[in-house]
């Protein structure tokens, strides 16, 4: 039996057996596959993941300004009657809540059927949105990344063609996507990341962004962000001229302008190139007697405070006496201070009887006072032209008429806080124990597989 097994052994040694090596070679190229797939889910994964946790975060930090946008989408699509406010907001907190969370879910590899899945019918759903949008073209700026980012509405429809194909990369193979944290520990992340983006967006709602991405942010000088440079691109214009010969009609332009046999019809100019367009346009503030005081009022070397309101009739009114506050101590101090709004003389009248405010009103632009400032009211203080301080009317400064003036208080001087320092104590709060969860949580698996392939060499050995 012995000699058997050896003569079998050494003809199967013998016999080349192509067969053998087929399955090796079809083995190898199946790793192949696998390792290319497991690279394109991943960058597709990434991919989605920094795109919806921008695209959230900087929703969630502005929820006033999602809200007004989806409201032009509702007027557009001609359900603006539908939409009261309240709903418009439910669904901005909604939308930047899902973003951000899926998201972190992508990033970190949670529940990945059902993320991807989610993705794909999300991004879909975008993608047929932003196509409209493109066609048709109701609104100039689709808003998925907030103020931090504008695009056109065929930029953004090509955008989302492209993480739409992501996310059914991502949904092909689910399990390609590498986890970084265990299973066991999933649920803190998305517990913690859900509770995290309401709180943004609770708390800016009831102060206001802690990020600024508009031009009206504190430390900007209002008439810089309205002077165009000289070298600045400006608008194209092409003129076409309709004219007649012997019954016949054709279209001319300067360049081929045609001699005096031709009858001249009529002339149509198109804009072929928009021109540069400042960050701040079309500010106006026009008193009663229609007159314009912007230029008066951004020129003043001294402090002005501008109560911002957009609709008198939808106002807060519960801190209206720290307004008149202010007011008594501008008074005191000589320096100017009125009301912008949009709100026709009636709404203000209405507003005098509630409050007994005694402030001039000056009318302005209502997406203008909108994009100043995310509160109704809400209170800005300039310096020479230059915004040094925001405030929601939940965080009015609170001073008596007779405390020193504006350049002894604290209010008085330009605010610190930058953009990179906020992002800091984000980071900080958030992004760390996160870190500190994912590292304890690897520490812990590799832990786990050392103890077990301990166990499995003493067996062995």
């Amino acid at each position: 039996m012995i000699a058997l097994g050896s003569k079998k052994t050494k003809r199967q040694e013998s016999s080349p057996e192509p067969e053998a090596a087929s399955p090796e070679r079809s083995h190898n190229g199946r790793l192949s596959i696998i390792n290319y797939q497991s690279l394109l889910v991943n960058l597709c994964r990434f991919i989605l993941a920094a795109t919806f946790i921008f695209s959230g975060f900087v929703k969630a930090v502005d929820p006033l300004g999602t809200q007004y946008k989806i409201q032009d989408y509702a007027t557009a699509a001609g359900l603006a009657q539908l939409l009261p406010d309240w709903v418009a907001l439910t669904l901005s907190v909604g939308l930047s809540a899902l973003e951000f969370t899926l998201g972190i879910c992508l990033l970190f590899a949670i529940q990945r059927r059902l993320v991807t899945r989610v993705s794909v019918a999300l991004m879909a759903i975008m993608t047929v949105i932003t196509f409209w949008l493109a066609v048709a073209d109701p609104i100039s700026d689709c808003g998925c990344f907030g103020d931090a980012i504008h695009l056109t509405n065929w930029q953004t429809f090509w955008k989302n063609i492209i993480l739409l194909a992501c996310a059914v990369v991502a949904a092909l193979w689910p399990r390609r996507m590498m986890r970084l944290i265990s299973e066991t520990n999933q649920w803190i992340v998305v517990h913690y990341t859900i509770l995290f983006v309401l709180f943004v967006s609770i708390y800016c709602l009831h102060y206001l962004p802690i990020i600024d991405f508009r031009p009206y942010h504190v430390g900007a000088n209002i008439p810089e962000g309205m002077l165009i440079p000289d070298d600045a691109p400006q608008p194209q214009f092409q003129t076409t001229f309709i004219m007649q010969k012997d019954g016949q009609t054709r279209e001319f332009t300067l360049e081929d302008y045609p001699d005096s046999t031709w009858t001249y019809v009529d002339t149509r100019t198109v804009q072929t190139q928009a021109g540069y367009i400042p960050p701040i346009h079309d500010l106006t503030m026009q008193d009663d007697n229609g007159d314009d005081l912007a230029e008066d009022i951004l020129g003043n070397p001294s402090y002005t405070f501008l109560l911002i309101s957009p609709h008198l009739e939808t106002a807060s009114d519960r801190h209206f006496g720290d307004i008149e506050q202010l007011y008594e101590y501008a008074q005191e101090h000589h320096y100017p201070f009125y009301c912008l709004t949009a709100s026709t003389q009636a709404a203000r009248l209405q507003w005098q009887d509630l409050t007994g405010a005694e402030y001039p009103f000056l009318a302005t632009d209502e997406i203008t006072l909108k994009t100043i400032i995310r509160s109704n009211p809400g209170l800005l203080l300039l310096h020479n032209g230059t915004i040094i301080r925001k405030w929601s009317h939940n965080d009015l400064p609170a001073i008596e008429s007779s405390a020193p003036p504006l350049q002894q208080q604290a209010f008085g001087q330009p605010a610190t806080d930058s953009k990179a320092r906020t992002l800091s104590a984000i980071l900080l709060w958030y992004a760390m124990p996160l870190l500190l969860l994912t590292l304890a949580d690897r520490m812990w698996a590799w832990t786990q597989w050392f103890c077990r392939k301990k166990a499995r060499d003493n067996q062995q050995s």
